[in-house]
């Protein structure tokens, strides 16, 4: 991968292989001692996504950053790209690595995937920070289509690449220009957005099964309807923090996980979606405020 991560101490952090029961390989990042606390990245990022947030909080925490399935480092099955499988992948993920019990934070299609691990591992979930994201079946589609109340539709991508094969015609060849721009346009500050970390994206969309992996993701919308809508019959119980971007989704996000949840908090900051790019500080801080909260 040739990409370094450090810890609070500067030093880099391990990463390593899991296989797991299903065949897929999920690479991973560990670091830091005390309560488990596990990053979920969203597309097309990568684990390198947290690389300013882990310093911070490996101090206090256990630090888990796996590359979901299909991304980054981990294995491009031909299928399981629905969040419920991911979900079982990272429960799974956090048993190999001896942590029966982990907080969550997810961001992106990475919360996505944290609220149904928390759903389908309740016992185990002790808090979730769901961070920028709306769940496919309770928002997500709305936002996805052109309103004149929202004519700056940013879930504009979340149709176009359900849409079979022309996705990949368009993109093929074109990874780095697309997904710079992609990548840039959903933060408040583009300049935030280091080189190194559109190398990473662009790696990782590139390889062979990377746009497939990616936009799978987005095609296994009727599973996760169908998912969060029964998991919604049950409101989650554990601590839930929501956070919200001014410049992105922001308040719907809170308003969501108040659907979906009994104990939310909500906080909104003055960012795009980048938020682990733009504002790793303050983010951390709110992270370990809440966690630190809990104990």
């Amino acid at each position: 991968m040739g990409l370094t991560i450090v810890d609070h101490k500067g030093e880099p952090v391990v990463h390593g292989r899991k296989r797991l029961s299903t065949g897929v390989r999920l690479h991973y990042y560990t670091a830091g001692n005390g309560p488990a606390l596990l990053l979920q990245h969203g597309i097309p990022k990568t684990s390198y996504y947290w690389r300013k947030v882990v310093p911070l909080l490996s101090e206090h925490f256990s630090v888990v950053v796996p590359d979901l399935r299909g991304i980054g480092d981990s294995t491009h099955p031909d299928d399981g790209y629905d969040m419920a499988t991911v979900a079982d992948d990272i429960a799974e993920l956090m048993s190999e690595l001896g942590h029966d019990k982990f907080h969550i934070v997810g961001e992106d299609w990475g919360a996505a995937a944290s609220y149904q691990v928390a759903a389908r591992h309740s016992s185990r979930v002790q808090s979730l920070v769901f961070q920028e994201m709306l769940l496919p079946g309770l928002g997500l589609e709305e936002w996805a289509t052109f309103n004149p109340q929202r004519p700056e539709t940013h879930l504009w991508h979340v149709a176009f690449y359900h849409v079979r094969d022309v996705p990949e015609l368009l993109i093929t060849g074109r990874e780095r220009e697309y997904f710079t721009w992609f990548i840039k346009n959903e933060a408040y500050d583009p300049t935030s957005i280091d080189d190194d970390a559109i190398d990473e994206y662009v790696r990782s969309a590139s390889q062979p099964g990377g746009l497939r992996s990616i936009f799978n993701i987005y095609r296994a919308t009727e599973s996760n309807v169908a998912a969060n809508k029964k998991a919604a019959e049950q409101k989650l119980k554990m601590p839930v923090l929501a956070i919200g971007s001014r410049d992105f989704i922001g308040k719907e996000v809170g308003k969501q996980m108040h659907n979906v949840a009994e104990n939310v908090q909500y906080k909104e900051l003055g960012y795009g979606h980048q938020l682990a790019e733009e504002c790793p500080t303050e983010l951390a801080k709110i992270y370990r405020d809440f966690l630190q909260s809990l104990q």
